[in-house]
């Protein structure tokens, strides 16, 4: 299979072209130059922003093509035109945040979509965007050659989110820790070398069509989450788990302040953590234990230095410690 990789140096890209490597796939890495993509890959650089954004594109075909861009959606357009009729394939990792909102717990990939999404359009808000880039993959390959992969919450090696980076930061730092709660609250995340995986694959079997692409609800908790980060960081966390009411009495933001916790019962949580994914299931989707998807990615932060990378696009995740330590005292 020959694989070009729109991206590919950091975050989901960098997973996908590992995979894709470990697989025996030729792969061509198009990139900004801005860091250096895995070993073994043919990288071209340009920039999707600029106006000659596609010139090292103007040649060659592939087997399929991964895109995973989250701004403009006619960056996404122009990409798709131009390689439409050089590559068999279109794969766009895009989000469930394209349906409208809210959905009840349990939606599934037949559920309605925001409104008022374009293919032509420039940068908007976050689920118009990449609703905006799915119809633009769709215009120009149809549906038989496009995968729309709609991720949920991804962590593992390379996040560069700050998510899970910061809880582990937070457990090494130890002492008491604000623990979100309840412990048993079900969380759905796909780790992203799991996202990786099923993507190659689907791709080898012919696989077209939107698919909700993350663990089923429940595969992992709070509890189970923040004990592997207490524990992989050398059990000098204690955690203090404190109730949604009292979080939210103290004007604790969830998601941000608190990455991965959303309350439960609310919107938010039956959004971000109770989709169905029995479709993606169905057809291969297998997800990695919960400890092994922190112990990877605290081995990967040890590598690097320990400091996680972060993306400029994206707000700083995190809770001071001032507040946490107001709250823990009551």
């Amino acid at each position: 299979m020959r694989l070009l990789m729109l991206g590919g140096t950091e975050f989901v890209g960098r997973a996908v072209v590992e995979a894709a490597l470990g697989r025996g796939w030729d792969v061509t890495v198009f990139h900004r130059g801005r860091h250096a993509p895995p070993a073994g890959v043919t990288s071209l650089h340009g920039d999707r922003t600029a106006p000659d954004a596609l010139a090292a594109l103007a040649e060659g075909e592939w087997d399929v093509v991964v895109d995973t861009w989250s701004a403009a959606p006619r960056v996404v357009r122009d990409a798709a035109r131009l390689l439409k009729d050089r590559v068999r394939r279109y794969v766009y990792v895009s989000s469930c945040s394209v349906y409208a909102w809210p959905q009840p717990a349990g939606y599934d990939e037949s559920a309605p979509v925001v409104a008022d999404a374009s293919p032509d359009a420039g940068q908007t808000d976050y689920a118009r965007d990449k609703r905006g880039g799915e119809l633009a993959v769709l215009d120009a390959f149809g549906e038989e050659r496009a995968l729309l992969v709609r991720a949920g919450l991804i962590l593992g090696p390379y996040e560069n989110i700050g998510r899970l980076p910061w809880w582990l930061a937070r457990a090494e730092r130890g002492g008491p820790v604000l623990a979100p709660g309840p412990r048993e609250l079900p969380l759905q995340y796909v780790d992203v070398r799991d996202l990786a995986e099923w993507t190659l694959a689907a791709v080898e079997g012919g696989v077209s069509g939107a698919y909700n692409l993350i663990s089923p609800s429940g595969h992992a908790t709070m509890g189970t989450l923040l004990d592997a980060c207490a524990r992989v960081t050398g059990g000098a966390a204690e955690l203090r788990w404190t109730g949604p009411d009292v979080i939210l009495a103290a004007g604790i933001e969830p998601w941000v302040q608190l990455p991965v916790w959303v309350p439960p019962g609310s919107e938010s949580h039956d959004m971000m953590h109770r989709a169905d994914v029995s479709k993606a299931v169905r057809d291969g989707l297998r997800c990695r234990p919960v400890a092994e998807t922190v112990a990877d990615t605290w081995t990967w932060l040890q590598d690097i230095g320990g400091a996680a990378p972060q993306r400029p696009d994206r707000p700083v995740v995190g809770l001071d410690p001032v507040v946490e330590a107001k709250v823990l005292t009551g």
